[in-house]
């Protein structure tokens, strides 16, 4: 077959991959550079001071996450997108990694090459009713579970979230902590996970952006010894972080359709005790690479069964089962798929 001509547009929040934060620009980054090495011909809609194997594309040199002078945020995204439209002609499929919301969807009509759209988010029933004014529109959902939360759109295929399993670092010996790393907040289940290392007596280390949600809920409970604030990591201090650690606590308050944290921690090696929501049955394997509880008492008796596993064998299955190869593959069929589709109608 020969290869497709792909527009891949990123979010302009960050760079493309992200310095620290930012799990949309790092999947978007490594689906880019693992459709260049198999041959596509990919342009990557991006900030300036992204780094791409691929063609790379600008609109603004910068992300709003780092200048405050880009406001309204979505009319830089609006722009954004709008530059992959107007060159439409150039590419046999358009692909939006939507950091808040699909803002493609209204181009959807005015261009010939489809538009595909993936969000990172479980999408709200508002949501799903506004989207489904273009009922045509496809989509590629991160999870089966957040393809159940999306009824009435047009789910062109679900493609679990793949990485790049050799830039981690394996520890088959790790120190003696647990870890959080996520957003502070609410849903990510931070309290719970302090919660969890208090009633077992172990250390947590907790990783992720100092903001308002940790100084008013999370840092009274810091106190340096038990209680660890490390502050947010890169990658190289994430991957050692993960490496380190003899399980990562996962305790969601609220279903995400995936959670990219829990294969990067099983690529290092490092089991994980989640609770049984959203997309974490599709990606934790129980006895293999974590268990999925049902509630936390369960997780809190049951994460000596979690500390016991075997390290090599969670690094295996995520090699087997998360890795970007896989991804990349998966991508390739649905753009196929939707570019068949779009020519069928014309």
């Amino acid at each position: 077959m020969r290869p497709l001509r792909i527009a891949h547009v990123a979010p302009v929040a960050t760079s493309v991959p992200p310095p620290k934060s930012g799990s949309v620009q790092a999947m978007t980054s490594i689906l880019t550079e693992g459709l260049v090495a198999r041959g596509h011909d990919v342009t990557l809609f991006a900030t300036g001071d992204s780094r791409t194997a691929a063609r790379l594309h600008a609109t603004c040199a910068r992300g709003y996450w780092h200048d405050e002078t880009m406001w309204p945020w979505d009319f830089y995204e609006m722009m954004h997108v709008a530059a992959a439209v107007e060159r439409a002609a150039e590419f046999d499929v358009i692909h939006l990694e939507a950091l808040y919301y699909p803002i493609s969807l209204p181009f959807t009509r005015l261009s010939r090459t489809p538009i595909v759209q993936t969000v990172h988010h479980a999408p709200s029933a508002d949501e799903i009713a506004l989207w489904s004014r273009y009922p045509e529109a496809p989509f590629i959902a991160i999870s089966e579970a957040q393809a159940r939360s999306m009824a009435g759109l047009h789910v062109a295929a679900v493609v679990l979230h793949g990485i790049d399993v050799a830039r981690f670092t394996f520890r088959d010996t790790p120190d003696d902590y647990l870890l959080f790393l996520g957003r502070f907040t609410a849903g990510k289940g931070v309290l719970e996970a302090i919660e969890v290392a208090r009633r077992v007596g172990m250390k947590l280390v907790l990783v992720a952006k100092d903001e308002p949600y940790y100084r008013e809920h999370v840092a009274p409970h810091v106190d340096g010894q038990q209680i660890i604030y490390a502050g947010e990591a890169d990658f190289d201090a994430k991957v050692a972080l993960y490496g380190g650690a003899r399980a990562l606590l996962y305790p969601v308050q609220a279903g995400e359709p995936f959670g990219l944290v829990l294969a990067e921690a099983m690529a290092c090696g490092t089991p994980v005790a989640a609770l049984n929501l959203g997309a974490v049955p599709e990606i934790v394997r129980d006895g293999v690479s974590g268990f999925a509880f049902p509630d936390l008492d369960a997780l809190t008796h049951g994460l000596d069964r979690v500390l016991a596993l075997d390290r090599r064998a969670v690094r295996a299955y995520a090699e087997h089962h998360l890795g970007a190869d896989r991804m990349v593959d998966e991508y390739v069929s649905a753009y196929r798929t939707i570019v068949a589709a779009a020519l069928t109608l014309r």
